[in-house]
């Protein structure tokens, strides 16, 4: 994610992208979904997931936009150069013939540079090099820009680790903890805990959490400090795992309704909950600072528009599915923050090796994501502070950038672990940001540098289908007005505290 031009990796067919595409999308987040569905109401609930659905798509549309522009921009300054070294070259007859260049640029070497735009602009335009959000950022957008737009994902990250910090912990102290010894069999079955009720003899559940906390930040933080990478076949197994769980979660909650089992009632809307449930849906639909190694390595892009919009509606629907056979199946009051510790009670399924796999599955998933989201988030930092030609020390670079790194979302788990919460605050400040304002501030940005570039008559083959410049207007003042909401909201919760 650190900003940089890097290889494109194995190209795969558009609906190899689409999978992959819904698998990135769908994750952690929609493990909190349905408690928020619940608490803010069926219909709040639907409309709202399905309009941020819509505004997702459509800055997905921006981002894939703007990585059409700066893939021109290269090409331009290739050409550029090319043309230069030519000039330069022409008394002793040499060319520089290892420069790549796209589709028919090859006829077109020893024209004017503004010639060759003007016959290439249809192709200029072809995603073939995978230009990361970051130096997008510096491409398109001033000093002052590219340090916001660091500051942003470097926050939604320092969220993403505070979210997992917890959620493992949070699965095992509920998955082994129990004031009647049980086990597993008194989770999700209504009952409320308190953080100071007994999990084993004198240790309390707050107690049992920490030293999850504590294990899972040895076991996984010296990761931090290493360069590591996901393996094809790591993902695999996570997709795997968790395409399992969320299909078993949907089949257990409908046998429940259609044997008449079902307990939930849920209310069709409650204001309170909407901060929450916003922060929720955006950190679900979260997509776009993932999107250039995702859409890139595509072979054909030429629907590419059409694909992303099939992705959205299926993920809209499987969300639907998830959160309303979980609000109708369980009370309101027994959902928990995390939708699988539901499943570990005996009553809901006897089988303990399913009890046991959709509590603890959080910690396989999370365990296998934390110290590559970690490693991001070092290299945005190192990234955000670098400074041309210059070097950083080893220990600022192996002890210090990891240090700062793993230690404050460690903090924040510590002293919390409502999950609900801190996804919706990740979503509904740094999401938001990330979501809605950089994608529509990079639209405005690369259109008016191509415009600059190449000429007011040049169309981007991969222009949003969002072309009018009223849509970036519309995302920038919903997302300023989204930031004023929240934080009215959570002022006002607390004045009444």
């Amino acid at each position: 994610m650190a900003g940089g031009i890097t290889d494109t990796g194995e190209l795969y067919s558009p609906y190899v992208g689409l999978v992959y595409m819904f698998n990135l999308i769908v994750g952690t987040g929609a493990l909190t979904m349905p408690k928020a569905f619940a608490t803010a109401g069926w219909l709040i609930s639907l409309i709202l997931l399905m309009f941020l659905g819509f505004m997702s798509y459509m800055t997905t549309t921006f981002v894939v936009e703007a990585m059409a522009a700066a893939n021109a921009q290269l090409r331009w300054k290739r050409m550029e150069k090319h043309k230069d070294d030519e000039d330069e070259d022409s008394s002793s007859g040499v060319s520089d013939s290892d420069v790549l260049l796209q589709d028919g640029y090859e006829r077109a070497e020893t024209r004017p540079i503004l010639s060759v735009q003007r016959r290439g602009s249809a192709n200029i335009f072809e995603i073939t090099e995978r230009v990361e959000m970051g130096q997008m950022a510096s491409m398109f957008f001033n000093k002052l820009g590219v340090n916001l737009f660091y500051f942003c994902i470097i926050i939604y990250l320092y969220g993403d680790l505070a979210i997992y910090a917890a959620a493992v912990p949070v699965s095992l102290m509920q998955v082994t903890c129990s004031v009647t010894g049980n086990h597993s069999c008194s989770v999700g079955d209504g009952t409320k805990y308190n953080d100071t009720d007994k999990c084993w003899g004198p240790i309390r559940r707050i107690d049992a959490y920490r030293l999850y906390l504590a294990a899972f930040t040895l076991l996984l933080g010296p990761f931090t400090f290493f360069n590591v990478q996901k393996t094809k076949y790591l993902q695999i197994m996570t997709s795997l795992m968790r395409w399992i769980a969320f299909i078993l979660m949907i089949i257990l909650a409908l046998i429940r309704i259609s044997r008449g089992q079902a307990e939930g009632h849920p209310s069709m809307a409650q204001l309170s909950g909407i901060r929450n449930l916003f922060g929720v849906c955006v950190y679900s639909f979260m997509c776009q600072h993932s999107l250039p190694s995702l859409i890139t390595p595509i072979s054909k892009k030429k629907h590419i528009n059409k694909l992303v919009l099939l992705d959205y509606i299926l993920i809209l629907a499987f969300y639907s599915l998830l959160s309303f056979t979980a609000i109708y199946c369980f009370r309101n009051d027994t959902l928990m923050d995390m939708y699988t510790l539901n499943f570990t009670n005996c009553e809901i399924i006897s089988v303990a090796f399913i009890r046991y796999f959709l509590g603890l599955f959080p910690v396989f998933t999370i365990s296998t994501n934390f110290p590559i989201i970690a490693v991001t988030l070092s290299n945005n930092w190192k990234t955000l502070f670098h400074r041309e030609g210059g070097t950083y020390p080893w220990v600022v670079d192996r002890i210090v950038f990891p240090a700062i790194t793993l230690i404050p979302p460690v903090l924040v788990a510590f002293c919390t672990h409502d999950l609900e919460s801190l996804v919706g605050i990740t979503g509904a400040y740094a999401g938001n940001g990330i979501q809605y304002l950089i994608p529509a501030f990079l639209a405005y940005c690369s259109r008016k540098d191509t415009q600059l570039v190449f000429g007011s008559g040049t169309v981007n083959k991969h222009l949003s289908p969002f072309r009018h410049s009223f849509w970036i207007v519309f995302v920038l003042i919903w997302g300023f007005s989204c930031f004023v909401f929240v934080t009215a909201n959570i002022v006002l919760s607390e004045s009444k505290l």
